[in-house]
C-alpha cells in the first residue's frame, strides 16, 4: 500500500501503539493535527484542567471553527474522521493549548500537547499559518536568534512537562520543527533527559552558530529531521546532513504539504537524496545570505518584507487573488534594490507564490463551483 497520512490511517489504524510501536508516520498525523483551531475547545496551558477527547471535540458547539483554514479544511475534516474511528489514535486527549499573534512583534506562535494511548505525550508545535506575520516571524531567523516564538517554545515546553511527568515525543511541521528543536536544546536538563525523539518536519534549520551555542550535540542523536523530496523550506539554514528525504505525489514547494507525503505501509516512501537542482538552488540561497553580515541580513529580510507588504495582501490566500495587482506593487517596490538581493528576492517570493497558491486551491474551486451554478 502506497498512500498519504490519510491511507496511513485507513489501513493501520487498527493497531494500538503496544501492537505497532510510534513511529514517523504518526508523528506526521500530529504535526498536521496541531494546525486545527482548537480556540475555545482544548483548555488553555494556564488553566490546570482536565484532558479532552475526539469526542468531546465532535459533539462542541464549536467543532467546525476548527476546519476555519481554508487551505485544507476538506483534508482535515478527512484527518479528523479518520483519527476518531481508529483504534491507534481514538483515545487520544488534548489539552494545555496555546495560541499566540502578535503583529508588533512579529509572533506568531501555537502549541498543544497530546496523550498517547500508550501514556506517552507529543508536544506539537504549530507551524506556520497563512498570516503575513508568521511568514515575516520565519525571515527573521536569518539574523535573529532566539525569535520570539522559540522562547515561547521552550517556556512552554518546560510549563508543561514541568507538570505532566510522561516521557515524551516533541515535534512540528514547517516552523514547528524549528520550534522543536529549539525548545529541545534549550530546556532543563531534567526535562531533556526525558525527551524521546524530536521530530522536524520539513523545519527550517539554524545557523551552525546557535547550534553551538545552545548546545545541539546533546540531542542530536534524537532529532529526525524528515523533508520532502523538494524542500526549500527544510532546508533554510540547514548544516546537519542527518535528515531523511520522503517522496511525494506533488512537485516543487507544493511538497511542503503534509498530506502530500507518500508512505508505503507503517513507514515512509524514503528516497536517497534531495532533488539534485533543488539542493543546489537551497544551497546557492543559503551560502549567499549567510555569507551577509547579521545587519545586512536584517536589511534583506526587512526590504523582502516590504516588498511584499506593497502588494496590500494581509495574508497568504489574499496574496495570490489577484496576481496582477500583487506583482505591480512588489516590482514598484523593489525597482531601488541592488541585483544581488533582487535575485534572492524573487526565489524567495516565487517560492511564497507556490504555497499561496496550493492554500487557495479550495477557495478557488468553491468559487468556481458556485459561479457554475449562477444561471446564465
Amino acid at each position: 500500500m502506497t498512500g498519504t497520512i490519510l491511507d496511513y490511517l485507513k489501513y493501520y489504524g487498527e493497531y494500538s501503539f503496544s501492537e505497532r510501536p510510534f513511529n514517523d508516520v504518526d508523528s506526521l498525523v500530529l504535526c498536521q493535527f496541531v494546525y486545527l483551531k482548537f480556540d475555545g475547545m482544548v483548555p488553555l496551558v494556564t488553566d490546570n484542567k482536565r484532558a479532552v477527547s475526539l469526542p468531546y471535540l465532535r459533539q462542541h458547539e464549536k467543532f467546525d471553527l476548527m476546519f476555519a483554514d481554508v487551505r485544507f479544511e476538506k483534508n482535515n475534516r478527512a484527518l479528523f474522521e479518520a483519527m476518531e474511528k481508529s483504534k491507534r489514535f481514538g483515545k487520544l486527549k488534548l489539552n494545555c493549548y496555546i495560541n499566540i499573534v502578535e503583529p508588533e512583534w512579529e509572533t506568531q506562535f501555537s502549541a498543544v500537547t497530546f496523550f498517547l494511548e500508550d501514556h506517552t505525550m507529543y508536544v506539537a508545535f504549530r507551524g506556520t499559518d497563512e498570516s503575513m506575520v508568521g511568514w515575516k516571524e520565519d525571515f527573521n531567523m536569518a539574523f535573529q536568534s532566539p525569535i520570539p516564538g522559540q522562547l515561547y517554545a521552550a517556556k512552554y515546553l518546560n510549563m508543561v512537562t514541568g507538570r505532566l511527568h510522561n516521557d515524551f515525543y516533541i515535534g512540528g511541521h514547517s516552523k514547528g520543527g524549528n520550534l522543536a528543536v529549539y525548545a529541545a536544546m534549550t530546556c532543563t536538563e531534567t526535562v531533556q533527559d526525558r525527551i524521546l525523539k524530536i521530530y522536524s518536519m520539513d523545519g527550517p534549520g539554524f545557523p551552525q552558530e546557535v547550534l553551538d551555542k545552545n548546545g545541539y550535540d546533546r540531542i542530536a542523536d534524537r532529532v529526525i529531521k524528515i523533508l520532502p523530496h523538494s524542500s526549500m523550506v527544510g532546508m533554510l539554514f540547514e548544516s546537519d546532513t542527518r535528515y531523511k528525504v520522503v517522496e511525494s505525489k506533488t512537485f516543487g514547494l507544493l511538497q511542503h504539504d503534509p498530506f502530500s507525503w507518500l508512505v508505503k505501509e507503517d513507514d515512509f516512501d524514503y528516497v536517497n537524496h534531495l532533488y539534485g537542482s533543488r539542493k543546489f538552488t537551497d544551497d546557492a540561497l543559503n551560502d549567499w545570505i549567510l555569507s551577509l553580515s547579521v545587519e545586512d541580513r536584517k536589511l534583506f529580510v526587512d526590504t523582502l518584507y516590504n516588498v511584499i507588504l506593497a502588494s496590500k495582501a494581509t495574508n497568504l490566500i489574499d496574496f495570490t487573488v489577484d496576481l496582477k495587482k500583487s506583482l505591480t506593487g512588489m516590482v514598484a517596490a523593489m525597482k531601488d534594490v541592488d541585483e544581488d538581493t533582487k535575485k534572492a528576492m524573487k526565489k524567495t517570493i516565487r517560492g511564497l507564490f507556490e504555497i499561496a497558491f496550493l492554500r487557495l486551491t479550495p477557495k478557488k474551486k468553491m468559487l468556481q463551483s458556485k459561479n457554475s451554478k449562477k444561471p446564465s
